[in-house]
């Protein structure tokens, strides 16, 4: 049996290489031929012959007689580009204009530093490199006689345009999201914050789908460690694709068999530039509008952009309101379970009676009944995320009356659980970031099976081995509940509560080791004394 064992991992190991050589055969490093007809079948060899990748030959180029090749892929360029600063910069309209060399290099030189008006422009002498270029919007221009082209940006087609981010709503603040364009991600963020020492790391991930990633820090306030860690972190990933920052979330986060995030998303560019200038580090992928931030802590998670925008008092008083409403949305049904199944003495007398008169006739316990309206809910929750935006709304919330109002009249359920329950879920939407509240929904079923099972024993043993698991867990060295565990009391001024603007002199200490000092002692705002 070990020698079958052996040789199924050795084949699994062969066929896993096999894959990734022809994954990487098309793209590995050939240095282009002289000869322009070779290099154009290649390159049609190597992309099947693709129709959407547009080869455009130029003969006797500027009274010469070689021939020149425009190569680009329909639908990743700008065509204003390619017709106004490519194309007609190739075909002058004196035709009697003639150049006075007829070597192919020195007509490349010409051609990238006479007639092109475009800003970018770089060499190419690998077969690799051309087709990667291409498949990035550029356009890459060859020459017969010439071992060597010249790659043009020209990155544009269809996109969509700057809005309001969806997933994170603000009553005051900037009204603008990130977009599916990393370069105009990376844009917004450096027109919030114009400092030179804005760094941006960039990397290519998957093997197949070459996926741009950009890492954003503030040189000189992030800590160095941290920023080597995720770049580590990064280089280890191989994978055939990344679709989305979801993919690097979980390839490069502390703990993967957790609840809790360890990594945060966002996709609002002041929510970016603020973590920046505390000294977190931006994960930005081409393709998606949600950007990735660390390290962080669990109580960054119930805390807004908005929250900087606004007085402070109120500031303080919505991000305790969504602590609390946290722990209600995770614990509710559990007390319920937990209160009416084992401690009834500790209800009023009058509550107490009302329950039981409800209850009677229910055919089921109370933690079944629980979780048959908590799953229906989630149902419901899902169906409206799936349906069209029109119905989607209408959907969910015409279903859970309908259902719950159905379900009290059949005797199935009580008329408490169904307020429990829709309370539960009205709570669960509070938390800005979706991450925590997904975090909740998952923990709501394990203490509602310890309710269940022990009471409010069983409750007090969960959120003992919740708060034991939440100690461990780190952030990229960060640890999760700081600044209260470790106890950093210069801390405490942006968590739970947030002091006035004035008052917040530094960054986070551990997450800004490099410097920590956020702005100068100013005197408290007063009103400037009369003088006669």
């Amino acid at each position: 049996m070990a020698f079958f064992k052996k040789l199924k991992q050795t084949k699994s190991k062969t066929d896993r290489s096999r894959q990734n050589h022809q994954t990487n055969q098309n793209l590995a490093p050939t240095h282009l031929s002289d000869r322009l007809d070779q290099n154009l079948h290649k390159l049609r060899e190597q992309t099947g012959n693709s129709r959407d990748i547009i080869i455009r030959t130029l003969q006797h180029i500027f009274g010469s007689d070689r021939t020149i090749a425009v190569i680009y892929v329909d639908g990743l360029v700008d065509t204003l580009t390619i017709n106004n600063s490519i194309m007609q910069s190739l075909t002058p309209r004196d035709s009697h204009e003639k150049l006075d060399t007829s070597d192919p290099t020195e007509i490349l030189s010409m051609i990238k530093n006479r007639f092109l008006s475009i800003g970018s422009i770089s060499d190419v002498d690998d077969m690799g490199q051309l087709i990667s270029a291409v498949l990035e919007g550029n356009t890459v221009i060859l020459i017969d006689g010439s071992c060597h082209g010249i790659m043009a940006s020209s990155t544009g087609g269809e996109e969509r345009g700057v809005e309001e981010p969806q997933s994170q709503t603000v009553v005051r603040g900037p009204k603008e999201g990130f977009t599916e364009n990393i370069r105009t991600n990376t844009a917004l963020i450096r027109r919030k914050i114009k400092s030179p020492n804005l760094w941006i790391v960039d990397r290519k991930i998957g093997r197949v789908t070459q996926t741009h990633i950009a890492v954003m820090y503030l040189h000189g306030i992030a800590n160095d460690k941290v920023v080597q860690e995720i770049l580590n972190r990064l280089d280890r990933i191989d994978t055939d694709s990344i679709l989305e920052s979801g993919y690097i979330e979980e390839f490069i986060q502390d703990n993967t068999f957790t609840p809790f995030p360890t990594i945060t998303n966002t996709e609002r560019p002041d929510a970016i530039a603020g973590a920046l200038l505390e000294g977190k580090v931006a994960i930005l992928v081409d393709g998606t509008p949600f950007a990735l931030l660390a390290p962080i802590t669990i109580f960054k998670l119930f805390q807004s952009s908005e929250d900087y925008y606004q007085k402070f008092d109120i500031a303080t008083f919505l991000r305790l309101l969504r602590v609390i409403s946290f722990v209600v949305s995770m614990l509710l049904p559990s007390l319920y379970i937990a209160i009416s199944t084992f401690h009834q003495e500790m209800l009023p007398t009058t509550l107490l009676i009302s329950l039981a008169a409800q209850r009677e006739g229910i055919p089921f316990p109370a933690v079944v009944e629980a979780l048959a309206m908590e799953i229906t809910f989630e149902v419901l929750r899902e169906a409206g995320v799936r349906m069209p935006r029109a119905m989607g709304s209408a959907i969910s919330i015409v279903g859970a009356l309908v259902l719950g109002q159905a379900a009290v009249q059949a005797g199935l359920v009580s008329a408490a659980m169904v307020i429990i329950v829709a309370f539960t879920a009205i709570a669960s939407f509070v938390a800005p970031s979706v991450s925590i509240s997904n975090s909740a929904r998952l923990l709501r079923f394990g203490f509602m099976i310890l309710a269940a099972t022990l009471g409010l024993f069983g409750i007090m043993a969960g959120l003992i081995a919740m708060l034991i698991h939440l100690c461990g867990l780190r952030s990229f060295g960060l640890p999760y509940l700081t600044p209260f565990a470790p106890f950093i009391p210069s801390d405490q001024k942006d968590v739970l509560v947030r002091v006035p603007w004035w008052a917040m002199l530094a960054r986070p200490t551990l997450i800004s080791s490099n410097n920590s000092k956020r702005q100068q002692m100013t005197p408290r705002p007063s009103p400037t004394e009369d003088r006669d």
